[in-house]
């Protein structure tokens, strides 16, 4: 039996032009590393019985610092402070808030503890303008996210908010969103290297609801889509009061075609969630619990 050096979980190695840290491994055969500097997401294995002899894994070394090489105290001060708030996603309850740019107020997390008390994420946030509803989806979503059960993501607004998301999810996330509509729909295909759609192929999706709402897009969407689904001014997408069948209103269809994949976390955001007609209001309902959804359509 081959045997191969040792090398300890935490050890810094220097493999493929590239500095790793050693992971745990159960196998003695596979080296499971992760990049000094990358997420989780980016950790590798090597197979050591296969491995090139002339791509040999080295301890690690840097170069010692010299005496010109000292900065100024303001750009250490930063460093420092950054380190010491992305260890806050190991030391405490919710692991994104040192991955956040800005502060939460305390009100803010209340939607984080009930999405979190949940299998799958199924809540309508309902606050009043101004509160942070935008906030509250986004604390979520970027949980959702450090916790590895969410990799990819579509926010289905108006037309009009479009833009509006994809700067809060850069600013707030420093996510970089792919707007979807009309105006955009031909450039992003020109970039597709296969016949897969577009919601296949971009992780983080910003949508026009006009835009898939179409019965020719909607099927398309509904197969490709990603697990994590955020649908802001939900209110536009009630069924009428007294409707008899969910294709009276294309948006509560494309909604209600969705919330059939128990497995698909969505989010519902409104200010106005209740017109005064009931019907309507149990029709939003339905679509994360599925009591009300029975009351509705048969």
């Amino acid at each position: 039996m081959a045997t191969y050096t040792t090398h300890q979980p935490g050890t810094l190695i220097h493999y493929r032009q590239r500095d790793w840290m050693v992971l745990p491994s159960d196998d003695v055969d596979i080296l499971k590393i992760k990049p000094l500097g990358g997420s989780d997401e980016e950790a590798t294995a090597v197979y050591l019985p296969i491995a090139l002899p002339i791509e040999k894994i080295k301890p690690a070394s840097f170069p010692e610092p010299e005496p010109t090489e000292l900065g100024a105290f303001d750009t250490a001060r930063i460093l420092f402070d950054a380190s010491r708030l992305s260890f806050r996603n190991a030391a405490g309850p919710f692991r994104c808030m040192g991955k956040l740019s800005f502060r939460p107020r305390s009100y803010q997390l209340v939607p984080l503890v009930m999405a979190l008390k949940q299998d799958v994420v199924r809540l309508m946030i309902a606050d009043d303008v101004g509160i942070g509803k935008t906030i509250e989806a986004l604390i979520i979503l970027k949980e959702m996210m450090e916790r590895g059960e969410v990799r990819r993501f579509a926010v289905i607004c108006p037309p009009h908010l479009c833009e509006q998301w994809q700067s809060e999810i850069k600013d707030k996330l420093d996510i970089d969103a792919e707007i979807i509509r009309s105006s955009t729909a031909a450039k992003l295909d020109r970039k597709i290297p296969d016949d897969q759609s577009v919601f296949h192929h971009i992780p983080f999706q910003v949508i026009s609801i006009d835009y898939i709402k179409a019965d020719k897009r909607r099927g398309i969407f509904i197969h490709d889509c990603p697990e994590f689904i955020i649908v802001d001014e939900a209110h536009t997408c009630a069924l009428p009061q007294n409707a008899t069948s969910k294709n009276q209103q294309q948006r509560y269809a494309l909604l209600y075609d969705l919330a059939q994949d128990e497995k698909k976390n969505i989010l519902l955001l409104t200010a106005t969630p209740h017109s005064g007609k009931d019907g309507e209001f149990t029709s939003l309902l339905g679509l994360l619990k599925p009591e009300f959804k029975e009351s509705i359509l048969r």
